[in-house]
């Protein structure tokens, strides 16, 4: 075993070490519930654009890239579009051609503006409209034919029904060894009498829930453990879903 092996074993290690620590798992638990509180997510931005993200899913998005190398990724939910700014400056990284398509049922102008004139907006394209609206999803599917490689991102309405339509829908456009990523998996562990205000999604009616109901027909995709495991502070625990066949 050489030294890249070896400290790739021991990182193995480490990690299932993470994911049995119950303790350090309370504790990143209960950060992200009093750090919900506040908006923790909204302090920070990717090349200048707000990214509404934990600093560890951030770097988790660009090792998955980087591992991946798509052709495509594609990403519901736009908002500020740090996101896809990211997508598409790690896709810049690695010189192909990859490129990024973000979808929104509502792209403010000002937002849209700004994405358009950053450096990064040769590798972007958007797409104003329901993520499950049968329209969308014919316009989404015609840009990723032909692509060899493709990711996709969910982060848009957080419903179990909304996020379910999503799966169903861009699922099959995930290429074998690429990813399947649902943010906001973790509104189910959060207390079941957080209060989200006016938003519709809670426990038992969010993404994670239906993550779980869409593996029970979809083998070709398993949870990535070592990802929220090694994480701790993540919104997608059991959200990285990896393609393996």
């Amino acid at each position: 075993m050489n030294q890249k092996e070896q400290f790739e074993a021991d990182k193995r290690k480490i990690i299932e070490a993470l994911g049995k620590n119950e303790e350090l798992k309370n504790t990143a638990l209960k950060f992200m519930t009093d750090s919900a509180v506040g908006k923790y997510t909204y302090n920070f931005t990717w090349l200048g654009r707000p990214i509404i993200q934990y600093p560890q899913d951030i770097v988790a998005m660009q090792e998955i890239i980087w591992q991946v190398k798509p052709d495509l990724i594609i990403e519901t939910g736009i908002a500020h579009g740090g996101s896809l700014i990211l997508s598409a400056s790690i896709l810049q990284l690695i010189g192909e051609d990859g490129h990024v398509l973000g979808i929104d049922i509502d792209i403010r102008d000002h937002n849209r503006t700004e994405i358009e004139k950053h450096p990064m907006a040769k590798r972007i394209s958007m797409i104003q409209g329901s993520s499950v609206a049968a329209e969308t999803i014919q316009k989404v599917h015609a840009f990723a034919n032909g692509k060899k490689k493709v990711m996709v991102i969910l982060d848009s309405n957080h419903t179990h029904e909304h996020v379910f339509q999503e799966l169903e829908a861009y699922a099959s456009l995930v290429s074998k060894d690429s990813y399947l990523i649902v943010f906001d998996t973790g509104v189910e562990d959060l207390p079941a009498d957080y209060d989200w205000g006016i938003r519709p999604w809670g426990k038992g009616n969010n993404p994670k829930t239906a993550v779980w109901e869409f593996l029970k027909t979809h083998d070709e995709f398993e949870i990535d453990h070592s990802i929220h495991e090694k994480l701790l502070i993540t919104v997608a625990p059991e959200g990285y879903l990896k393609r393996i066949k």
